[in-house]
């Protein structure tokens, strides 16, 4: 049986497990943290297209079962006057999967819970520190080497190791490094109740120095993320305290006439990480190895199509090295079938990103309707899964 190296335990790295496993392939996840669920505090959405690759390969249950639903997006300026509203796009209409949201510990451990039921080993502690392709009389193997000194022999190695992917560096040591955004992510959560927000929406605003999101959760609780203006090294883990991104976060928001202040304000801990993207790396795979999600496309987290995009990476990657003769052949298609669609998202995410930064004088110029700022990975979902269906 063929067997692959995964070198990245987070959604990416799992699911790609996952479906491997559906095509009859061999898995072992290696995970640079010595535990999981890193990234505790900040959460996202899966859409429909992502929910649908899940349930191609019968994962979707646990995910739904964590999560609430995500239906409708609603616009307000800095005067909280409203520019729009609509519902997300993506709504699974057909399939009854759409948009949920969750946090990115609770997706992290559903799918690892799902992955232990299916039998996937996952090794902690190993950061990936170099690879190389062994030729023997046998045939080809990719040897991994890790940082504890141990290394790992498979018949090939996927790359699922995020933004600052090692595995994209060793296949091409000239690869572009991501860019940072020149904004931060802040997130938190409140039982603020002095905000009256609609359940299943989320209520989107322009303020006069910055961007501002919020959903309520069934149980009440109020989600919220804004995107801070910021430098790269505020964005390294601890670089700053959280009770300075609570007071700059806050301040931002200070002069609008919106409920943004008062939710922050009222926030006991908040996290932060930094925003980046990549908007094409020339470089995917070479005979025994390749990237996917994020270590090949990141986008901007404006479109939050991060994570549906890997999941979709994760389950056409494994078709592919099901239906191929060797691995290159199957990376090549799979790069064919996925280069155009994630670059586009990419963009489009980029996009929404300046269009939420301030204007000159501060104030952001009025953004177009909602249904103009939607990515294309949010749409079309259905259509585009059809032959995956089919082929499981």
């Amino acid at each position: 049986m063929t067997k692959a190296l995964i070198i990245g335990g987070g959604i990416a790295g799992a699911v790609t497990a996952m479906a491997l496993h559906k095509a009859g392939i061999d898995a072992e996840l290696f995970e640079e943290y010595p535990t999981g669920a890193d990234d505790v505090g900040a959460f996202l959405v899966v859409f429909a297209n992502g929910l649908e690759a899940l349930r191609v390969i019968d994962a979707h249950g646990p995910v739904v079962a964590a999560s609430f639903p995500a239906q409708r997006v609603r616009v307000l300026d800095d005067h909280g006057e409203q520019l729009g509203e609509r519902p997300i796009a993506g709504t699974g209409q057909g399939t009854g999967l759409g948009p949920r949201t969750l946090r990115r510990a609770t997706l992290y451990q559903v799918l690892h819970a799902e992955a232990a039921r299916r039998g996937i080993a996952v090794r902690h502690g190993k950061r990936l520190t170099g690879a190389e392709t062994v030729h023997t009389a046998h045939g080809t193997k990719v040897v991994a080497a890790f940082a504890d000194g141990s290394r790992a022999e498979g018949d090939l190695l996927i790359g699922a190791d995020g933004v600052h992917s090692v595995t994209r560096g060793l296949l091409d040591p000239a690869a572009p490094r991501p860019r940072y955004t020149g904004r931060n992510t802040v997130c938190g959560y409140t039982r603020d109740t002095a905000a009256q927000l609609a359940p299943d929406t989320y209520t989107m605003i322009f303020g006069k120095r910055a961007f501002f999101g919020c959903t309520r959760a069934p149980d009440g609780e109020i989600w919220w993320f804004a995107n801070v203006p910021g430098t790269e090294r505020d964005a390294g883990p601890g670089a700053v305290p959280a009770a300075e991104w609570r007071r700059r976060t806050a301040a931002l928001f200070a002069d609008d006439d919106t409920p943004a202040a008062g939710l922050v304000r009222a926030t006991d801990r908040v996290v932060a990480s930094g925003a980046y993207d990549l908007a094409t790396t020339p470089t995917w795979y070479d005979d025994t190895m390749v990237i996917l999600g994020d270590a090949a496309h990141a986008a901007a987290p404006n479109a939050a199509q991060g994570a549906s995009m890997a999941i979709e990476d994760a389950l056409v990657l494994a078709i592919c090295l099901r239906d191929r003769p060797d691995p290159r052949s199957a990376f090549a298609a799979y790069e064919e079938l996925r280069r155009e669609r994630v670059e586009k998202v990419v963009a489009a995410s980029a996009g929404m990103a300046a269009l939420a930064a301030p204007g000159p004088g501060g104030r952001p110029a009025r953004p177009a309707p909602p249904e103009r700022r939607t990515a294309d990975g949010s749409a079309g979902a259905d259509d585009w899964l059809t032959g995956y269906r089919i082929a499981w």
